[in-house]
């Protein structure tokens, strides 16, 4: 079941090497996807989550809490 409301922080860009928009999602380590548009880019970012949400579940692995803005050093 797809949860477009996560609040996890997403960092996009455009890579011209893929030819796409690159979703990194920081604090689900691993969890990235993409898109050949911005919305759909994030549209793949929410089902990813989903993805790797319900993989630690059935792992019996800790799932981070959304902790919204990161600060970088």
């Amino acid at each position: 079941m797809m949860n477009n409301q996560h609040k996890y922080e997403l960092i996009l860009y455009w890579s011209e090497k893929d030819d796409s928009f690159l979703v990194e999602i920081p604090e689900l380590p691993g969890c990235m996807a993409d898109g050949k548009t911005y919305s759909e880019a994030v549209e793949n970012a929410h089902v990813v989550i989903d993805e790797w949400i319900e993989t630690a579940r059935s792992l019996n692995r800790t799932i981070p809490s959304p902790k919204g803005r990161l600060l970088y050093a």
